[in-house]
């Protein structure tokens, strides 16, 4: 993510968003994640926001690379969690076949739409063969901000899909549904699970 005012609204409202967002609930998508990576698996979680899932993910045994743009999340992920966040925007996720596993769940909607399979085709050059890839996004049309001014790019379930497979991924699950979000809004979202 390289929109300053996005980051900016996730700094100011970091430790909010952990509050907002604590809890122990069991999460069978995280759950069927885990259960899928194998013994030490090395795992990048893009957009890991106040470490709540990386260190799920840690104390389940995987290496977990926990990365967000937003040094305040970074800053309540190593409070909260003791997880260590590496501060970088979508642009500077790198490496060859190096992840069992990719958890993005609702960051990617951050990126702009021109860029977007960039980064989809960066994460499928950083993915093993066979890795599972958990995205979560906004659906919808275009790209906007909402009312706290953070930008939104928005995607149908079936141009989702097709973005994927023009990276190198096979989508395998849509689930589809809607949730409260923090600006106030109940919008629709599309979870989809893909391999490489």
């Amino acid at each position: 993510m390289s929109d300053e005012q996005t980051l900016g609204v996730y700094d100011m409202q970091a430790a909010d968003y952990a509050k907002r967002f604590a809890t122990d609930r069991p999460d069978p998508r995280l759950d069927a994640f885990l259960a899928e990576m194998p013994a030490g698996a090395h795992v990048l979680e893009l957009g890991c926001g106040p470490g709540r899932t990386a260190a799920r993910m840690i104390a389940a045994g995987l290496t977990v690379d926990a990365v967000d743009a937003s040094a305040g999340m970074a800053a309540q992920a190593k409070a909260q969690f003791g997880v260590t966040v590496r501060v970088a925007s979508f642009d500077q996720i790198e490496g060859t076949k190096i992840y069992d596993g990719i958890w993005a769940n609702f960051s990617l909607l951050h990126a702009p739409r021109a860029k977007f399979p960039g980064h989809l085709a960066a994460l499928h050059t950083a993915a093993k063969p066979g890795a599972r890839l958990h995205i979560g996004m906004k659906q919808g049309t275009g790209e906007g901000r909402d009312s706290l001014g953070r930008h939104y790019a928005y995607y149908r379930e079936n141009e989702l899909t097709d973005l994927l497979s023009q990276a190198g991924f096979s989508v395998t699950k849509s689930d589809l549904g809607d949730a409260m979000g923090m600006a106030g809004a109940r919008e629709p979202w599309i979870i989809q699970t893909a391999y490489a």
